[in-house]
């Protein structure tokens, strides 16, 4: 049996783990609302779906903080898989990888249209992934700290 000591820290470890969650996701709206409406970059429909599946985890988990609420990911969770499922879909449109024929982009705003390059390889696509997969990670080690807590 663990003594209260250990229970509060790890209590504290799942807490941190879906702040920084939060972080990310507040980060990653905020950028991407800074490119649409400061720079002015069009965006795409996959960027669409990307921005339906970040947006409400900004409400979403700051409820599950105040009070703590392991029970978030539950919600979260599914936003997270659609949006990585996405991006990496984006992105393999971007390497073209998948034909023309299979994606949704309208006419005027390509979907496979690079717009913003860092480092030569870090594009908007890669970064959503990136950001997904991050997310995705913390959630899991979040639930995972917890659940060693309970167990």
């Amino acid at each position: 049996m663990k003594n209260k000591n250990t229970s509060v820290a790890e209590n504290n470890q799942s807490w941190n783990l879906l702040f920084l969650a939060w972080i990310l996701v507040t980060s990653g709206t905020l950028i991407s609302l800074f490119f649409s409406e400061i720079v002015q970059l069009p965006v795409c429909v996959l960027c669409w779906y990307q921005r339906i599946a970040l947006y409400p985890l900004v409400i979403m988990l700051p409820f599950a903080l105040f009070p703590f609420d392991i029970k978030v990911i539950r919600y979260a969770a599914p936003l997270v898989v659609f949006g990585w499922f996405v991006a990496l879909f984006h992105v393999l449109v971007v390497a073209k990888i998948i034909p023309e024929a299979a994606q949704p982009c309208v006419q005027g705003i390509p979907c496979s249209e690079i717009h913003f390059n860092l480092l030569g390889f870090l594009n908007i696509p890669v970064m959503s992934l990136l950001t997904f997969s991050l997310l995705g990670l913390l959630l899991f080690l979040a639930k995972k700290s917890f659940n060693r807590l309970n167990t």
